[in-house]
């Protein structure tokens, strides 16, 4: 270790099953959490009950044996697996001695270290104080700690000092919400270009590190091999990247649409995160078509796919058309590339896996897209050059009266070309 290192902290994981059947996978992505963040795991202790204590969240034999394996162990921190009320907090604190990170304060931490633009960085900043705001105690004030006779007067004082914070943490909620709304402002002008496009539009959704980031980027290698500028963040680790990456696909058959890749889910993920990036899911609201992408490797892939469709009906996606793409199936002992209806078994990593998953996103979107003739005058040239850029041309012919054309067109395109049908 260098002299600027400073040694991973070292924590307990913590949770209590409270007839939680995915409780041992929560406990497991717990751990994913905690060592994305960078702490060293040193144990892990679980209670199973009925319910869970409104003091400590654990019974008090647990909060026993976790001081004794801290202090075993030199662990400096208990992460627990569930979002603590601040009193829980306080209590387990002062009664393990051990500084106390819930499961919400976690993924808000990781987020806070992967967000890069000015706008996930105010969304996680939101987030951050929306929980904090109901956690300021007066015995985080430094005026709380003062010893005197007369403990009611301090008790005033720090009441007043809590008032305080609390207001300060308002305004600056505010404030960042302003500054969102005007980033949101600024972005409203990519967004109308884009619905002015009238190309279909494609989402990418799912758990985080599934490889949506994966399956964009080898989209654009197959497609856009000479624009690697093209090309999105990707890396093997939870919540790689949190904002929303617009590129668009051009198919070898005049055929083209809008790619998105959104911010990952994970499982309790924090309401006033789902909040705060309802705006980044904006695409995928949008879209003519969801693209879930599921870590097919992973042995609770079934449990990330329940988390990813919770996630879309807390944000009012519900109705749009799904294909599951049901990636790392080189780790499997599954034949791929594999479609069963609209449910496609590949890795993305593999090239003939990529044009299988092209084939069925066309399938989906343009297949029900109307063959029709059209004559363009020769004058109006530039609709010929638009066609073949946003149809598939099937047949192209001149006659004495123009460009004739048999077109596949979505239905949107259509109506813009109504007066040259032939």
């Amino acid at each position: 270790m260098t002299e600027t290192q400073q040694p991973n902290l070292r924590v307990l994981l913590g949770g209590v099953n409270v007839n939680d059947p995915e409780f041992d996978y929560t406990m497991t992505e717990l751990g994913q959490l905690a060592e994305a963040n960078n702490f060293d795991i040193v144990g892990q202790i679980t209670q199973n009950s009925d319910r869970l204590q409104a003091a400590t969240y654990f019974g008090s034999g647990k909060v026993h044996e976790i001081k004794a394996t801290a202090e075993a162990q030199d662990a400096k921190a208990l992460v627990v697996n569930d979002e603590l009320s601040p009193s829980q907090i306080r209590n387990l604190e002062k009664q393990t001695k051990l500084y106390v990170i819930d499961r919400t304060q976690l993924i808000l931490r990781i987020f806070a270290d992967r967000a890069q633009t000015k706008m996930a960085k105010t969304q996680v900043e939101i987030a951050r104080l929306k929980y904090e705001l109901p956690r300021i105690h007066p015995s985080s004030n430094p005026l709380d700690q003062q010893g005197g006779a007369s403990g009611l007067a301090n008790r005033g004082a720090g009441e007043s000092q809590l008032e305080l914070d609390r207001r300060v943490l308002q305004k600056r909620i505010t404030r960042l919400q302003q500054t969102l709304a005007q980033i949101l402002k600024d972005q409203a002008t990519q967004s109308k270009e884009r619905q002015r496009s009238l190309l279909p539009k494609v989402a990418l959704v799912g758990y985080t590190n599934a490889g949506k980031s994966t399956v964009m980027n080898q989209l654009l290698k197959h497609y856009a091999a000479n624009e690697p500028q093209k090309q999105v963040f990707q890396k093997n680790m939870l919540f790689a990247t949190l904002d929303t990456s617009v590129r668009q696909i051009d198919l070898p058959n005049q055929q083209s649409f809008l790619l998105s890749d959104t911010v990952g889910f994970v499982s309790k993920l924090p309401h006033n995160l789902v909040e705060s990036f309802r705006a980044t899911l904006a695409e995928a609201k949008n879209a003519d078509l969801l693209i879930h992408v599921v870590d097919y490797a992973n042995p609770h892939f079934r449990e990330m796919m329940a988390v990813t469709d919770q996630v879309l009906k807390e944000l009012g996606i519900t109705d749009i058309p799904v294909i599951e793409v049901y990636n790392k199936a080189d780790l499997t002992d599954i034949d791929y590339p594999m479609v069963n209806g609209n449910e496609v078994y590949l890795s993305a990593q593999d090239e003939k896996s990529i044009e299988t998953l092209s084939s069925v996103i066309q399938r989906q979107l343009f297949a029900k897209n109307p063959v029709v003739d059209m004559l363009i005058p020769f004058t109006q040239g530039q609709l010929t050059e638009y066609l073949m850029t946003h149809a598939r041309i099937i047949n192209q012919d001149y006659t004495e009266h123009g460009t004739k054309l048999k077109v596949q067109i979505s239905p949107k395109l259509l109506g813009r070309f109504e007066k040259y049908r032939a």
